[in-house]
């Protein structure tokens, strides 16, 4: 019976995680929930639960929510700006464009202005396609009421959702193409590569040096990224292009292979410009930044999810 139950934890894993990160914006704590989750799994005789799947989402999603309850106020006091912690992906997470930006630093930034509820059931509905009677079962909600919950936030995430591209070969070439202007300081070249209203938000967490307020327009910009250039950059470091979040990425790591910093980049896809720079230094944040996560939404192949008509 411990092996049946293991087997059905791992054989969901992948998508149980993926719910956990986008409720939380925290690799660390979708961990902590899954741990919690698989606990309360243990306890429970398989043989009575008809769809493991369902049950372990609606179990994860009640933790998660437990948890975001819990961090929303530590959030609050967090010193700088707060970004998401970055987590690796696989290139094949691009092909499902929902996944992809859903993961994105982007996104990741509007689902934390929604309340822990709407946060909720924006993830399970829009993303995952959970209907609503199913998704009201799992936070102890009405299905009117999550209906409610749902337009609130859909129209919350439209309003303030950005232009999003999934990481793709042209995106690695703008990628590469600013590694090589910041390495050299050719400004011009950088500045041809940032779009006039750039964003630029950095993230140390009051432990790594990095831009208290998020910087706006190419300018100002470009003078920061070349300023950690010169700093954080030295003979025995090394810069690698990656991805992201579902996006193009690039990672410095020091002499003995530690992450000093993650840079992930929100490119416009009509002209090939960099609208949004994601800088994250804090380091209790990129100490997993390497490992590559498997996502899941659990499609079945007709690309639905399965319990979908």
């Amino acid at each position: 019976m411990a092996e049946g139950r293991e087997s059905a934890f791992t054989e969901h894993r992948a998508l149980l995680f993926t719910v956990a990160y986008e409720m939380l914006g925290s690799a660390a704590d979708a961990e902590d929930v899954l741990q919690e989750s698989y606990l309360r799994w243990s306890a429970v005789d398989p043989a009575s639960v008809a769809n493991p799947r369902a049950y372990l989402v609606r179990v994860v999603t009640r933790q998660a929510l437990n948890h975001l309850r819990a961090v929303r106020a530590r959030r609050e006091e967090y010193v700088g700006s707060w970004l998401p912690e970055p987590i690796g992906t696989a290139p094949e997470v691009s092909e499902d464009a929902v996944l992809a930006e859903s993961v994105s630093t982007a996104m990741m930034l509007v689902l934390e202005t929604l309340g822990p509820a709407e946060r909720a059931v924006f993830v399970l509905h829009d993303v995952f396609g959970y209907p609503h009677g199913e998704i009201a079962a799992s936070i102890g909600k009405s299905e009117v009421t999550v209906r409610q919950i749902a337009h609130r936030a859909r129209q919350h995430v439209h309003a303030r959702r950005r232009r999003f591209a999934p990481d793709s070969g042209a995106g690695q070439e703008v990628v590469r193409r600013f590694l090589r202007a910041t390495a050299t300081g050719e400004v011009q070249a950088l500045m041809d590569l940032l779009a006039p209203d750039v964003v630029q938000i950095s993230d140390g967490g009051g432990k790594a040096s990095a831009a208290r307020r998020p910087l706006t327009g190419r300018d100002e910009v470009a003078r920061y990224v070349l300023g950690i250039a010169r700093t954080s950059v030295t003979a025995s470091t090394r810069i690698e292009a990656t991805t992201c979040n579902g996006m193009p990425a690039a990672r410095c790591l020091t002499a003995d292979g530690a992450v000093d910093w993650l840079l992930t980049f929100e490119i416009d896809d009509r002209d090939g410009r960099i609208t949004g720079l994601y800088v994250v230094r804090n380091p209790d944040k990129l100490r997993r930044a390497s490992t590559v996560r498997p996502l899941d939404r659990g499609l079945d192949r007709g690309g639905l999810p399965p319990w979908r008509p």
